[in-house]
């Protein structure tokens, strides 16, 4: 039976992209939902801490150097999920020790949610990324913290928005990488967000990967592009660039550059989100939820079309 007890969950790193998601998705199913925050110093954070209690979430400021505070804290949930973005993923350890300290926290959800980390391996970039991740994993592992480990593979909301620049009525020419081929897995946002805090604290997914790859979402370029002309009745120039010119970029382009170009070679390229088959051991989550509608590409791209998104600035770390 599934746990359906509500939980004390706090979300580190609520004001970022995901953040929000996660937010909205601990409050949707009914969980008492914390936030740990930096300090406010600008208006613009300001603006976010608003609109955390404006939703209703309580919210804690502090660093996560701030080991005491953050222990108080910790002491006053019982799930943590950690949406911290790339570059502050190894802020994490800190994290990690505070929970080890706090001693009552019953699931650790940390800041993942793309490629199955330890299965799949990609070009030095990206890599140095992928390493970082598995470092977090053995150290909550070393410390002897439940966990969920959330593989969400890429995010279609942020994907499609990159790859077919929806809000460009003008738009002619669409990059396609390699092939455009390889398979990958685009989940909306916002089913990453339920599938992960219903995982959180479902005793089903604890100490184990729960992998998001459902049916309907895995898609190569190719297909998702010509779903996209067969809605806008448009015909777009595939400019293709070839493996060997990515490969190539990623050892000359300066960072991030190099790790966006790493990124794009490891899912669109070769495929590293599909190129292992799922065992019947692994934790799918649209098998683990069955009863959850989560956002096919083809609906999302309906979406897109009736409210086209805002462009987007393409930061992959």
């Amino acid at each position: 039976m599934e746990n359906i007890e509500k939980s004390k969950i706090m979300i580190v790193g609520a004001t970022g992209y995901l953040g929000d998601y996660m937010v909205r998705a601990s409050l949707s199913l009914g969980h008492p939902t914390f936030a740990y925050i930096r300090p406010i110093h600008t208006s613009s954070q300001l603006s976010k801490l608003h609109h955390l209690l404006s939703l209703g979430v309580t919210v804690f400021q502090g660093e996560l150097d701030e080991q005491e505070k953050l222990v108080s804290c910790l002491q006053q949930v019982d799930v943590v999920i950690s949406t911290l973005a790339v570059p502050q993923h190894l802020e994490q350890l800190k994290l990690i020790k505070a929970i080890k300290q706090a001693g009552n926290i019953k699931r650790f959800v940390p800041s993942e949610y793309g490629n199955e980390v330890d299965r799949v391996k990609a070009l030095p970039p990206f890599e140095a990324l992928l390493e970082n991740k598995r470092k977090i994993r053995r150290a909550t592992e070393e410390a002897g913290i439940p966990y969920t480990y959330v593989s969400a593979n890429s995010f279609a909301a942020y994907f499609i928005n990159y790859l077919l620049h929806p809000h460009d009525l003008k738009c002619q020419h669409i990059l396609v990488y390699g092939t455009g081929q390889a398979k990958a897995v685009l989940n909306h946002e916002e089913d990453v967000a339920f599938y992960t805090v219903k995982a959180a604290t479902d005793k089903r997914a604890e100490n184990r990967v729960v992998i998001i790859r459902p049916e309907g979402n895995i898609i190569s370029q190719l297909e998702l592009i010509t779903l996209w002309e067969n809605r806008t009745n448009r015909a777009f120039k595939r400019q293709h660039i070839p493996e060997k010119e990515m490969i190539k970029q990623c050892e000359t382009l300066d960072f991030p550059e190099n790790i966006r170009v790493a990124i794009l070679h490891n899912v669109f390229v070769k495929g590293a989100q599909t190129m292992f088959e799922l065992s019947p051991e692994d934790v799918e989550a649209s098998k683990l939820y069955p009863d959850h509608k989560y956002t096919c590409v083809e609906a999302l791209l309906d979406v897109f079309l009736a409210n086209p998104p805002q462009p987007i600035v393409a930061k992959f770390a």
